[in-house]
């Protein structure tokens, strides 16, 4: 993706609103001071709006709202993501288009990108929602050949570090509701995960990270069943987002959620960052996925990311998997 338009956009960001000099520009990336202008003018036809300022240029005043392949290669290159990232207008599902390129060879790690999904999926074999603009449907891809032990408590950290990013990017505390949803202050969805992995005897031979993350939508936006629970980034914090910004920010932080993952290190802010996000701490639940559902009050998890439950009479049940709900007081 890292084309002209990618590298024109590129200058106005590091130029931080400043004017930007077309002379310089033309100079910089070896084209004519024409070409320049051309590339300008077509990025205004597209929804850029620039400033033109006497004797010094343009200055970038604002961007589209949608994610638009160049501006969001532009912010990928100036927080130095490396991993190649693909951008489709629409997809059948993020998740599923990973694994079709896995299958053919495409060296990982990579991440697959949509404006929209015709068919996203979500846990348990669920749909996922996808509204054609405004929201970030994003899958990440590895071939981490790493024990299936190992990968148990994935799921949860990468939510963590997506939690922890949202913080420090927008100042909103994101709660994580294990095993896989995140939410806003106010308890609405606004994002849920899906790890699938291809699994050899002893190794995870291919891995899949996908998030559906709400950036923009009213309540009034989504369907009917979904408005009384799902939310938006952009509601929650009661201010519009740069879309693109907030893409590429959200795949370099769990790019590098992988590294450490990779390396090990993500056990050393773990307990924290789950002490910090989670909103079931002390809740009574009722957790079932098969056989009988399973009762009693949230106590933390474990080391693999399991869900402790006190089930009465001292008793304590260990959780790896299941759905989650609140039991009435």
């Amino acid at each position: 993706m890292a084309d002209l338009d990618s590298s024109i956009l590129l200058a106005f960001l590091e130029a931080d609103g400043e004017p930007v000099s077309g002379d310089r520009l033309a100079k910089e990336l070896g084209v004519s001071r024409v070409a320049i202008w051309s590339r300008l003018e077509r990025l205004r036809a597209s929804g850029y709006v620039f400033a033109a300022s006497t004797r010094k240029g343009y200055a970038l005043r604002s961007v589209p709202r949608h994610l638009d392949p160049a501006l969001l290669d532009a912010h990928l290159r100036r927080l130095k993501v490396t991993p190649k990232v693909e951008f489709l207008a629409e997809v059948d599902s993020t998740n599923s288009e990973a694994e079709r390129r896995l299958a053919v060879g495409q060296e990982a790690p990579f991440a697959v990108l949509a404006r929209t999904q015709k068919a996203g999926r979500g846990r348990l074999g669920r749909k996922w929602h996808s509204a054609p603009s405004g929201n970030l449907y994003l899958s990440l891809a590895f071939r981490p050949f790493i024990p299936p032990d190992r990968l148990k408590p994935f799921t949860l950290w990468m939510g963590l570090a997506l939690c922890a990013h949202v913080e420090k990017s927008l100042g909103l505390k994101l709660g994580l509701k294990w095993p896989n949803d995140l939410q806003a202050p106010d308890g609405r969805k606004v994002a849920g995960m899906l790890t699938e992995a291809r699994l050899d005897a002893d190794s995870v031979r291919e891995l899949v990270f996908g998030v559906g993350l709400n950036l923009t939508g009213a309540p009034k936006d989504f369907p009917a069943d979904l408005r009384a629970s799902a939310g938006s980034l952009e509601a929650a914090l009661g201010a519009p987002l740069d879309l693109n910004r907030e893409a590429a920010g959200v795949i370099a932080a769990l790019f590098r959620a992988w590294e450490q993952f990779e390396e090990g290190t993500w056990s050393r802010s773990f307990r924290k960052l789950w002490s910090h996000h989670d909103v079931l701490a002390g809740k009574s639940v009722r957790v079932g996925l098969r056989g009988d559902p399973i009762a009693g009050v949230v106590d933390g998890i474990d080391d693999e990311g399991s869900l402790i439950l006190r089930t009465g009479g001292g008793r304590r049940a260990i959780v790896s998997s299941g759905e989650v709900t609140l039991r009435k007081p």
